[in-house]
């Protein structure tokens, strides 16, 4: 090999290097409360958010989080201090996910459905400093509070609060609207605390980044098509991963954010009618909610709202029902450990051609990475070894790149397992299509295995969906002295809808999958989700075992 005829001005310095380094007008570290600064100077009289009656311009949102984080900082609250949120979708969740790091402070947004010990737990674990809380929560977090040995300041937003506690406003009013935020001094910096909603143990906390925020909220701007002319509805929970970073996504489009307090097919339709609303995300029980509202809870509108979807995947007949309701369902996949949306299933050009049937099927599918996300792999269960790509072979899905959390708050050992061997460990099963889309089969735990043949209760799910009395199904392992394990399924019927005999089932099965599929028990009644919408297969499996 030649020797290289690069000149070197300093001996092992190569030119591009020389005199190339960062500097304050070429490096400065990615976060995504330049995102706010850049819409307030670029159009702060553009409306940020409404609640209600009350609106909130890029300018006033700005001042206020400035206003937040120096009061703040003059109540001695510094750089990686924890500040927790209870709150449900409301302008203020909005302002602290940008004045809490605004100075350097990490965010904690607490899970309003949960009890007062894991609120304790999470107040504790995380460090808690400073507690904003809404005033409609307050006696969930009075119990809580009284758990703990030492107090944070609580901080109350609305009305009558905790005792002792400093109204928000009156906070506010502590502060600086022309405060300058210094930003984080590192972009791998710590931002957000998001502790999972675990089915056994203590939840983990995964913590985000400065950098990782950014990205994300660039990657859902791009794939869902955010804009500054965008209306979104909170028909997501803000405290679930952080609103699945749309509160940032939208102040980096210039969107305008609605906030919604309780997730009703009826208000979600006024507000739609009302503001114009294009862009809406939730878990699989909200589109449910939608897809079967009654005739007059509806309101005509003439926008296509997109509606992205996480969880579960949306059935053949909820995206039909949706499509017909002037709604355009994208499926998204990921987790708190992504910052929410790690995959989308974008649409392809030769879905033109496929029967309804078919797109549907392909709108189901989990998809292909964010542009934000390195990579995506459906790996060898035993070698990790990527799969190939024939939409057949099950592996597990990992996911790697700049949006994946930093790890778990105190637990290396379990940051250690999911995030072994440079990716991410989702514990989900899946196959990987030919067009690169990767396409969830089931969780690990959530396979039956009868008689030997693996059983996907995702894909039983999916048939016993089109029967038209089922409006919720969830179907996991029972045992069988026999096969071992056989499909039980458990339904919730529409409103209003005569209930199928289980022979009726059956035979609405047989005609749509193998016989080995078809659950052999069937149990209709209220089904227990968790406090994101998420059916808790965990207690159903324990049903299903109690079942004689």
């Amino acid at each position: 090999m030649p020797e290289s005829t690069h000149p070197t001005t300093v001996a092992g310095t190569h030119p591009f290097e020389a005199g190339l380094e960062r500097r304050a007008a070429n490096y400065v570290p990615l976060t995504p409360i330049s995102l706010l600064a850049r819409a307030a100077a670029s159009f702060g009289a553009r409306i940020a958010v409404i609640d209600g009656d009350r609106r909130l311009t890029y300018a006033q949102l700005d001042a206020r989080c400035r206003r937040l984080a120096s009061a703040l900082a003059r109540r001695g609250i510094g750089r990686l201090d924890t500040v927790a949120i209870l709150a449900s979708n409301i302008p203020e969740m909005v302002e602290a996910h940008f004045g809490v790091p605004m100075l350097g402070a990490v965010l904690n947004p607490l899970n309003t459905r949960l009890d007062p010990a894991t609120i304790a737990f999470s107040l504790r674990h995380g460090g808690a400093k400073v507690f904003l809380v809404e005033a409609i929560h307050r006696e969930l977090a009075a119990r809580a509070l009284a758990e703990l040995p030492e107090p944070p300041l609580v901080v109350t937003i609305g009305g009558e609060g905790v005792a002792d506690a400093v109204p928000y406003e009156a906070l506010l009013d502590e502060g600086d609207p022309a405060a300058a935020w210094p930003g984080p001094e590192d972009e791998w910096q710590s931002l957000c605390l998001l502790y999972t909603s675990g089915t056994t143990g203590d939840p983990k906390g995964a913590v985000y980044s400065h950098r990782g925020a950014y990205l994300q909220a660039l990657g859902n701007a791009v794939t869902f098509g955010l804009s500054g002319e965008s209306v979104y509805l909170w028909t997501l929970p803000m405290f679930h991963c952080s609103g699945w970073s749309y509160p940032w996504a939208c102040v980096a489009a210039g969107a305008t954010q609605v906030c919604l307090r309780r997730v009703e097919p009826a208000e979600i339709f006024r507000l739609i009618a009302e503001h114009g609303v294009t862009h809406l995300c939730g878990a699989p029980i909200v589109l449910s909610m939608i897809a079967h509202a009654p005739i007059h809870e509806r309101r005509a509108f003439e926008q296509t709202v997109r509606c992205a979807v996480g969880g579960a995947a949306p059935s053949s007949t909820i995206i039909r029902t949706m499509e017909e309701l002037g709604f355009r369902v994208t499926h998204l996949y990921g987790a708190t450990e992504s910052y929410g949306p790690a995959t989308a299933c974008l649409a392809q050009p030769d879905w033109a051609e496929l029967t309804q049937t078919q797109r549907y099927e392909r709108m189901a599918r989990q998809g292909v990475p964010l542009a934000t996300l390195d990579a995506v792999m459906v790996a060898d269960l035993e070698t990790g070894a990527p799969l190939e790509k024939d939409g057949t072979r099950i592996g597990e899905i990992r996911l790697r790149g700049n949006t994946i959390m930093k790890g778990y708050l105190g637990n290396p050992s379990a940051t250690e397992r999911t995030l072994a061997d440079g990716w991410y460990a989702t514990g989900d099963l899946g196959v990987w299509h030919p067009d690169g889309a990767v396409e969830i089969k089931d969780r690990a735990k959530d396979i039956i295995i009868s008689g030997g043949e693996n059983i996907s209760s995702l894909e039983v799910e999916e048939v016993l969906l089109r029967h038209p009395a089922v409006m919720l199904a969830a179907v996991v392992a029972r045992p069988d002295e026999t096969w071992g394990e056989t499909p039980c399924a458990f339904l919730e019927a529409k409103p209003g809808a005569a209930l199928p005999s289980t022979q009726e089932l059956t035979a609405f099965c047989r005609e749509r999958m193998a016989r080995f599929k078809v659950p052999k028990t069937v149990v209709f009644g209220p089904l227990p989700k968790t406090s994101t919408g998420k059916i808790q297969k965990f207690v159903l499996r324990e049903r299903a075992r109690e079942l004689r």
